[in-house]
Parts: C-alpha cells; sequence; structure tokens
C-alpha cells in the first residue's frame, strides 16, 4: 500500500541535504546563535521576496502578530476584526496585546474574510483589521482596503501561510501596515522549529520592531522600550536562507500538484474543489476541499488506507472553550460553521509523486462512491 503523509518534510530535506547541512554547519562553526549577519541576510533576502522595504525576524508567526500590534498601540480598549475560521494564534495575539477580538463571517467560496460584513462590524473602538490570508490565498486585499481607508484603520496582514501569493501582482506585506508569517517547519518556506517574520514598507514601524522584539534595546544596555524576548535565532535564519532560493520553485511544484487535483476531482459528487479568486495566485500552503455528507467518517477511512488527509479547522473560534468569554454562540457565523463540518484537506507539498496524488485521487473516489 502506498501510504502518502499530509506534508513529507524528510522528503524535502533529502532534496537539499547539503545546503541545509551546510548553513546549520557555519553557524555552529562561527558560534554565533543569536542575531547577528546570518538574521541580517535572510531579513533582506525574505523583504526582497515580498517586494517589501523591510522584514524583521523574530521568534514565530504569533510573536510577529503581537509585535506588530504593539508596535501600533494596539491594546487594552481596542478591537480588532477578524476571521473565526484561523488557527487560534490569530486571536491569542489581539488577547496578548491586550484588545479584543471581533468576528465577522468568511466568504463561502474562498474560506478569507469576507470584506462585505467589516462594516457592520466596525466601532468607535474599532482600531485594526487583521485578514488572514487563508490556505495560501491572499484575501480580497482591495476590498479590505478600501473599508479600512474609510474607518482610518490599520491592517495588520496574517500571512502565515501565504509565501510568495499575490493578489493583483502584489505580495503579502505590500497591501496593510505590515504582514506576519510563520516559519513553522510544515509552511511553504519552514524552519527546523519555530521562527517568524514582519514584512513591512514603513521605516518607522520596522525600527519598533526591531526594538520591541529585543527588549526594547537601542544598544546593548539602553532601552528605549519595554519589550520582549522574540528574535529570530541565527540558526532557524540559516536554514531559512538555504530553503529560500528553492520557495518560488516548490510554490509552482504545489500549484501543479493542486491543478491536477482540480482536474481529476472536479466530476466527482459530493465534492467542491479549492476556488482561486481572479488576479490572484495562489501557493496552496492547503489544498481543502468541500465535500457533502460524513466528512469525519470520509476523513476516518482515507486515514486508515494510508492517505494523511487532515481538517483545517474543525471548530470554529467563536466555539473554542478557551474563547467563550467572548459571547458568541453557534450559529454566529453560518458559512465559518458551515466550512467548519464540511472541509477537509489532501495531501500536498513539493516533492508528491504522481504515483501518490493518484492513489489519493483514487481512493477518495471509491470512498465516496460507497
Amino acid at each position: 500500500m502506498i501510504v502518502v503523509p499530509l506534508v513529507d518534510l524528510k522528503a524535502q530535506y533529502q532534496m537539499i541535504q547539503p545546503e541545509i547541512d551546510s548553513a546549520v554547519a557555519r553557524v555552529i562553526a562561527h558560534t554565533g546563535f543569536i542575531g547577528g549577519q546570518e538574521v541580517q541576510a535572510f531579513e533582506a533576502a525574505f523583504a526582497a521576496y515580498q517586494r517589501t522595504a523591510h522584514c524583521i525576524g523574530v521568534a514565530s508567526g504569533t510573536a510577529a502578530l503581537f509585535l506588530v500590534l504593539k508596535a501600533l498601540d494596539i491594546g487594552r480598549g481596542d478591537e480588532v476584526i477578524t476571521s473565526p475560521h484561523t488557527f487560534i494564534a490569530t486571536v491569542e495575539a489581539i488577547l496578548q496585546a491586550g484588545a479584543l477580538p471581533v468576528f465577522v463571517d468568511i466568504d463561502p467560496v474562498t474560506f478569507n474574510l469576507d470584506p462585505n460584513q467589516i462594516e457592520a462590524a466596525i466601532t468607535p473602538r474599532t482600531k485594526a483589521i487583521m485578514p488572514v490570508h487563508l490556505y495560501g490565498q491572499i484575501a480580497d486585499m482591495d476590498a479590505i482596503m478600501k473599508v479600512a481607508q474609510r474607518y482610518g484603520l490599520r491592517v495588520i496582514e496574517d500571512a502565515a501561510q501565504a509565501h510568495g501569493a499575490e493578489l493583483s501582482g502584489k505580495r503579502a506585506g505590500a497591501w496593510g501596515d505590515a504582514a506576519c508569517f510563520s516559519f513553522y517547519p510544515g509552511k511553504n518556506l519552514g524552519a527546523y522549529g519555530d521562527a517568524g517574520a514582519v514584512c513591512t514598507n514603513d521605516s518607522a514601524l520596522a525600527d519598533r520592531i526591531a526594538k520591541l522584539r529585543d527588549h526594547g534595546r537601542a544598544s546593548k544596555y539602553e532601552h528605549d522600550l519595554v519589550g520582549c524576548g522574540e528574535r529570530l535565532d541565527a540558526l532557524q535564519a540559516a536554514i531559512l536562507s538555504a530553503k529560500l532560493p528553492h520557495l518560488d520553485a516548490w510554490n509552482d511544484a504545489r500549484r501543479r500538484r493542486a491543478a491536477w487535483y482540480d482536474q481529476a476531482l472536479h466530476e466527482l459528487n459530493g465534492v467542491c474543489t479549492p476556488a482561486q479568486m481572479s488576479g490572484a495566485r495562489h501557493v496552496y500552503h492547503i489544498y481543502c476541499l468541500a465535500v457533502s455528507g460524513d466528512r469525519d467518517a470520509l476523513l476516518h477511512a482515507l486515514n486508515a488506507q494510508g492517505i494523511g488527509a487532515g481538517v483545517h479547522y474543525p471548530v470554529p473560534l467563536h466555539m473554542q472553550p478557551a474563547l467563550r468569554f467572548l459571547g458568541y454562540e453557534p450559529g454566529a457565523f453560518p458559512h465559518t460553521e458551515r466550512a467548519a463540518a464540511s472541509i477537509i484537506s489532501l495531501p500536498i507539498y513539493p516533492e508528491m509523486t504522481t504515483e501518490q496524488a493518484s492513489r489519493v485521487v483514487e481512493t477518495l473516489a471509491s470512498l465516496l462512491s460507497h
């Protein structure tokens, strides 16, 4: 039986092992583990890749969101509009900054924040909108930016899944005040541990974030701000620098596999393949189907046959036990709740073989026919 994992980090490592091993050995040899040349080199390269003026390496994607909120002085008494269909880190950062998350429902086709519902959620306490570029597709930023500009709101892009994604020729970080990236190992560009970054075209904001991540330092023992320890370490920066030149090819491979899936699955009853917005360049961090019938039974059956399918995300944030204090009830966001009950993520990664992809499709078709 051909086993197909959801992602295969070992296959990726084997393809670029000499580059990774050399990067790790270089950092260990010069023993500069915090900051320094490795971090600076990656920051410059990733800023260029995302086509922004600045990149600030930080400890994680969650830290990136938190630091941008702090740098923009968004905190106690403020509200931030975001999506209930995302990983909890989006909301954790808002709460850790002292602000209150306010949810609006998603677009049922793209699963991204619905810009048509934002205006109704704005109050005098609203300070920012935090759209999530979910699954590798940039949210409808043209519409979101129009609302933000009309009300004088900040825009913080959660780009944790959107490395290299584009909309109208612009990448994350070129739309809002800043874009926040995660380099969690399974991401399109992943570290070998936790890591993250902020990309922005705002020089003053970049300088403030750079200080906040490093205890507010102006120099080694001079502190302009009360900050925190959320730095990107040199080992992860070196690994990311080794991987970055491959990212476009990896994203292209994901797009080819997604197109193959689209073609193979579009005639299956009970399946709705992912939609790509006009003018968008999706990077398919996740290939997410909507299925009819008993999604959980289908997921269990796929897993039992060696197909590493998953669900992103089965419990909407407004229904999470940890967030009950926000006061939302089931039914508050019907598109989100419908998605959470019907979506399934199929294996997708650059090294995936045609044989593996065929096994996924054949197994899925067989199960759906029964």
